[in-house]
């Protein structure tokens, strides 16, 4: 038989910050494909309190000793653009999203839809979070952070230490 191409997943996100909930599903994506490249979105509709730059270097952070317990090889990108044009320039085949809670599967029903019918070719996988980190969401840990609460068990240290001197604190 001959070699094939290597299965590519593609995971986006605003990763503003990247929490454990994160790395928990990047950690289970990648081991169902060959290659993981993490999508994180410019968005700046979303008013990340994190650059660009500064989430990718997190991501890229955070993920390293991922890529090293599992030996999956995960690249971190920044995009501007439509997430399936993306996910076809790195040569994915898979779109990972993770779901909390059920107000995440009505978003993400609608935007699977949506991709389905742009690009038929990208499958879309769901990956439930996990018990531990259903309740973590980005928007909740910048609040907290905010507001002088401890974030220690939501995000990686790194990451931690990266909103704390944002937030000046």
């Amino acid at each position: 038989m001959p070699d094939s191409a290597p299965r590519t997943g593609f995971y986006p996100g605003t990763f503003d910050p990247v929490t454990t909930g994160h790395l928990d599903i990047v950690e289970r994506a990648a081991r169902l494909v060959d290659r993981l490249i993490i999508g994180v979105a410019e968005n700046s509709g979303k008013q990340p309190l994190m650059p660009l730059d500064e989430r990718i270097t997190c991501v890229t952070e955070e993920t390293r000793p991922i890529a090293e317990r599992t030996g999956s090889q995960i690249s971190v990108i920044g995009f501007s653009n439509l997430l399936v044009d993306e996910a076809r320039t790195h040569g994915a085949t898979l779109i990972v999203r993770g779901l909390r809670v059920v107000t995440d599967f009505d978003y993400e029903v609608q935007m699977f839809g949506m991709n389905h019918h742009l690009a038929p070719d990208i499958e879309t996988v769901f990956l439930m979070a996990t018990e531990r980190s259903q309740y973590i969401s980005s928007r909740l840990v910048k609040e907290v952070a905010r507001l002088g609460g401890d974030i220690t068990s939501f995000v990686p240290p790194f990451t931690r230490q990266r909103i704390l001197a944002r937030l000046g604190g």
